[in-house]
This record gives structure tokens, C-alpha cells and sequence, in this order.
């Protein structure tokens, strides 16, 4: 049976997968379109920003090995309180990236932590 804590934890196996794609792109694919889409970058500026990019696409990864690291843990206890500090970490990255770069990163990066922080708060 799914349960909100249940739904919640796939949802953030999402997001965890979310984040690798986001990492991979801002380390690996941000001068090819990836940075122009995202926060309306021209050939220069995303050329200027690369270094800066592959920093963020690093944070990105951290983030979602520790929400793997959360999914994957075996101590209930202990995995509860990893999955609301990442979850955490996400929501709140999105928040900035709203407040910085453009409303959409809040809609597909911080909605879906907080979404699941609400379902596991929920279960």
C-alpha cells in the first residue's frame, strides 16, 4: 500500500535523480544550451559562467548523494533525519535560485522537496 511516507521517499528519489541530471548538465553541458535555457544566458555570459557552473553542478551531485544516502539507509531513525536536513537543502536552494535566476528553479527544484518534506512530515 502507498503511504504518504512512501509516495514521499520515491519523490525524493526523483529529486535525487533530478539532481544528478542538473549536476551533469551544469558540469559537463552548460555552454551547450543548458545555461541559456535555464537562466537566459548569451554565448559569452555562458562562456564566463562555465567555471561557476561546474562548482554549482558539484554541490548539485552532493546533494543528491545525500539524498540517496538517505533513501538507501537502513536506520529509520537516523534516515528520517537525513531525508529532512537534504530535502531541506533542496528546498532551500530552490528558494534562492527564485530569487536569483528565475522562478522556474523553484517550481521543478524546491515544490517537489517541499511536496516531499510535507508527505513524509504526513507518514
Amino acid at each position: 500500500m502507498l503511504t504518504p511516507l512512501l509516495i514521499g521517499k520515491y519523490l525524493m528519489l526523483l529529486i535525487a535523480i533530478e539532481h544528478v541530471w542538473i549536476g551533469m548538465m551544469e558540469i559537463f553541458r552548460w555552454e551547450a544550451g543548458f545555461a541559456k535555457d535555464l537562466a537566459g544566458l548569451n554565448d559569452a555570459q555562458a562562456a564566463f559562467t562555465t567555471p561557476f557552473a561546474k562548482n554549482q553542478g558539484t554541490y548539485n551531485l552532493f546533494l543528491a548523494a545525500g539524498l540517496m544516502w538517505a533513501y538507501l539507509s537502513e536506520d529509520a531513525y537516523f534516515a528520517g533525519q537525513l531525508r529532512v536536513f537534504f530535502l531541506s537543502c533542496v528546498l532551500v536552494a530552490g528558494l534562492v535560485g527564485w530569487r536569483t535566476v528565475s522562478k522556474r528553479i523553484f517550481f521543478f527544484q524546491g515544490l517537489p522537496a517541499l511536496i516531499a518534506l510535507a508527505l513524509m512530515w504526513v507518514g
